[in-house]
């Protein structure tokens, strides 16, 4: 069930009622065929026309949607029950005792945004937040590398985004495989790890054609975005061999532009309920759409806020290359009896720390290891990145450190 959820298996079709027809999917090449054209007023006012209803929407739920955390946490709890046991040793989700991982993205869309990605990084850097852009690769080699060589210089990263960004990556299994075809070889050709497609469009059962380590295409509720579903966790998941780094939260243009909305309120929401659980806050934002000085401060608060977070409450703000590197680390690494309790071998493995999942009160919890059983908040996560593999676990009850 989890893995049917994460790959939106549940949808019988995520378009929306425009896209379900012959006609709307000859609208939606209109659509993208005239976008360059558009004025951000009349986008605005065909977007909203799409997203009528969008807050009616029962299923993935809004603003965050845990269902697949959920789930694995009720199958926790059974266990703990079921086998009489205090504790259930895991290798914490994150490095260094992290509480939780925040992620930064941008992804650049036209001329205005690749001016302005210098701009943006001297406004991460001034928070000390490094971040990852995803830039165009089909018609724009030149401006591809001198832009990606600027970013890697300054400790940022450079994916790819999408091939053209015509919205029609995913519409055709044919045509999708020779568009892959021509991704895969500008991956080889710019050194590219990670990929994010055009306007969040995917089909994850195709994902298998790609030659990327990670993706970041799939929302964790896509309740206002043109593919509707959603994967319902708020952790990193593997699709075969690509690891996927889902979006948890809102898009800066859906925020100003759909919503109306120029706080971040909505933001510290959504990241409030996937902290509290130790997830991944993943941020997407555009640098087409940061030039207003009015979007640029509330983009200021944002960093503002994520910084307070990180030293405040030790929320470990990674690059994406960073937080797959760690992710495929913690799959490999193992835990091993030690004495009366337990150590991790593996690669990284200096950097993660034994927890113990725990019934308090009927409720799910955990402690870190060594930290004199401090509790550190609720069981999240307890899919296949729960625990990474045990060597020779014993039977005997775990739990305290005497």
């Amino acid at each position: 069930m989890a893995t049917n959820l994460r790959e939106e298996r549940y949808r019988q079709n995520g378009y929306t009622s425009l896209q379900k027809t012959t006609a709307g999917r000859a609208a939606q090449r209109l659509y993208y065929l005239l976008r360059p054209f558009m004025g951000v007023g009349v986008r605005k006012r065909l977007q909203k026309a799409c997203f009528s209803g969008w807050d009616k929407i029962p299923f993935p739920r809004w603003p965050v949607d845990r269902t697949v955390d959920t789930l694995m946490e009720s199958a926790m709890r059974l266990v703990l029950k079921a086998q009489g046991q205090s504790g259930v040793p895991f290798i914490w989700f994150w490095p260094d005792e992290a509480s939780a991982c925040g992620m930064m993205t941008h992804d650049v869309e036209g001329q205005a945004g690749l001016d302005f990605c210098d701009e943006l990084m001297n406004i991460d850097d001034s928070y000390a937040i490094k971040s990852a852009f995803q830039l165009i690769p089909e018609g724009r080699e030149e401006a591809w590398r001198r832009t990606a060589a600027r970013l890697r210089k300054r400790g940022f990263e450079a994916n790819l985004h999408d091939l053209n960004h015509d919205g029609l990556l995913f519409a055709d299994k044919e045509e999708f495989l020779q568009r892959a075809r021509r991704i895969n070889q500008y991956a080889r050709e710019f050194g590219c790890d990670g990929f994010r497609s055009g306007v969040m469009y995917r089909e994850q059962s195709w994902f298998g054609a790609f030659e990327f380590s990670y993706d970041m295409s799939v929302p964790n509720a896509a309740h206002l975005e043109p593919q509707r579903g959603g994967c319902c966790t708020v952790m990193p998941y593997f699709v075969g061999n690509l690891l996927e780094l889902p979006l948890t939260t809102v898009q800066d243009y859906t925020l100003f532009h759909i919503l109306n909305d120029y706080s971040i309120a909505l933001w510290k929401e959504q990241i409030r309920l996937i902290s509290q659980h130790h997830g991944l806050v993943s941020i997407i934002t555009h640098p087409d759409y940061l030039v207003g000085r009015r979007e640029r401060e509330v983009y200021v608060d944002l960093l503002r806020h994520l910084a307070d977070l990180r030293d405040r409450d030790g929320l470990w703000v990674a690059l994406p290359g960073e937080v797959n590197r760690w992710w495929r680390n913690r799959h490999q690494m193992t835990l091993v009896p030690s004495g009366d309790g337990w150590r991790i071998e593996g690669p990284d493995s200096h950097r993660a720390r034994v927890a113990y999942a725990t019934l308090e009160n009927d409720r799910l919890v955990y402690r870190l290891d060594g930290l004199g059983e401090e509790l550190v908040g609720r069981i999240v996560g307890m899919q296949s990145a729960m625990a990474g593999p045990v060597r020779e676990q014993p039977t005997r009850v775990l739990g305290k450190k005497q």
